[in-house]
This record gives C-alpha cells, structure tokens and sequence, in this order.
C-alpha cells in the first residue's frame, strides 16, 4: 500500500513536484526563523508594537495595585469616620482621611470636612456653609476621578490601534511576498516564505497587543464607575450630616 503511494507520487506533474521540492527546503516557520525573514520595516512595526505592549502591561499593573490600595484603605476608612462624625469628633475624622492617603473616599469625605471646618466651629451652620461643603465634595470627586482614569486613555488607544499597525505589517508582508513571486519567477513556497513570515508574526503580534488591553480597558472602567457610585454616597451622606446639624 506504502510502496503504491510512492510510485503514485513519482508520477506527480513537475510543476507540482517543484512546489514539495521547495516547500520541503530551509524555510524556517520557527518563532526564530519568522523573525529572521522579517524585513525591516516589519521589524519597526514589531518594535512599536513591543513598546507599546510594555506601556500597557505597566499601566495594567500601576492601576491594578492602585484599585486594590484604594479598596483597602477606603473600608478601613470608611467605619471609623462613621463613628467619629456621629460623636462630633471633627478633627479626628479629618486626620483619619489624612493617614489615607489613597483611598478614594478618604480623599473626597476629607475636602469636604475641612471646608466645612474652615467656617470655624462656632456659631450655626448656615446654608452658604453646607452649600460651600458641598461644591468642595463635587470639585475633589472630579479631581480623584481623573487620578483613577489615569492611564486608561492609553490602554484605550492601544487596544484599538495595536490591530491596525499589526495589519499594516501584514500589507507589507503580501507585499513583499508578491514583489519575490514578481523577481524570482516562480510562485513556490521558497519564494514567499519572507513575506508570509512577515505578515504571520506582525498579524499575531498585533492581536496579542490588542486582546489584553481592551479586556483589562474594560475591567478597569468598570471598577472606576464603581468608585464613582462609592464618592457620590459618600458624598451625598455627608451633606445630608451637614444638613442635620445645621437643624440642631
């Protein structure tokens, strides 16, 4: 049965016997031997994208320690100043935001207090002091808003742009795959292996680019609407507790 296979192959048309000649030579499809086929242009592109994949990966991990120093500290903040402020104990709940330095309730729940401070401790609470709390809470949610979004724009563009530059490298692959085929005559395999191999890595590079920035992109801007949520309850219980002792 081998040996009918064989002879079956032995009467293959030469055209077609060329093409398993060249196919079957040193034409290296190894991660090794793609990036050495690679021309230079392709290698800038791969190089781009390189960078770029380290500018994400440093930003999946500066935001990922961030969030989670954020969540921590805002949970340990967040029943201590319930029970100062319920006590009257002002200046205790500011130096309790003071010592959380990155919590982000602690950031807002503290601009408010000590704006509210600022008004001296006696007298009533008027109106302009609880309204000018207020305008402070609104002014340091933007501000701790912003610092949890930093970053994110970046992943954003790099996660939508990382596929096109990764095609761009495989135009110029087929490009050159077509400019061999065009000055050597042939179309074997042995004749577009660079090309190919230039289209392959940049296509998967890009991709490999891509699918993790947009995924964590993702993950990340969900967790800043959560904080977001967080900072306007916080917000909102803390003017509701100027306006309580404003009626005292």
């Amino acid at each position: 049965m081998i040996l009918a296979h064989l002879v079956n192959f032995a009467h293959v048309p030469a055209p077609l016997a060329m093409f398993f000649q060249e196919s079957s030579g040193g034409v290296s499809f190894s991660v090794g031997g793609l990036i050495s086929n690679m021309g230079w242009p392709a290698r800038c592109i791969a190089i781009i994208l390189f960078i770029m994949s380290i500018w994400s990966l440093a930003v999946m991990i500066d935001r990922y320690l961030y969030f989670n120093a954020a969540r921590k500290q805002s949970r340990e903040f967040a029943p201590k100043v319930a029970g100062a402020l319920k006590d009257g104990r002002l200046d205790e709940a500011i130096k309790l935001g003071d010592r959380s330095k990155k919590s982000h309730l602690a950031e807002v729940v503290t601009a408010g207090l000590q704006e509210f401070r600022s008004f001296g401790s006696g007298g009533n609470i008027t109106e302009e002091q609880v309204e000018s709390s207020q305008r402070a809470l609104e002014r340091a949610e933007a501000i701790v808003h912003a610092k949890l979004k930093r970053g994110l724009g970046g992943l954003a563009t790099i996660g939508s742009t990382a596929p096109f530059i990764g095609l761009l490298g495989t135009v110029i692959g087929i490009l050159n795959a077509f400019q061999a085929i065009a000055t050597q005559k042939t179309s074997g395999i042995g004749a577009v292996a660079g090309g190919i191999s230039e289209a392959l890595v940049t296509t998967a590079f890009g991709l490999f680019v891509a699918i993790p920035a947009v995924m964590t992109f993702n993950f990340f801007t969900n967790k800043v609407e959560a904080f977001d949520v967080e900072m306007d309850n916080s917000s909102s219980e803390l003017v509701d507790y100027f306006i309580k002792q404003s009626h005292r």
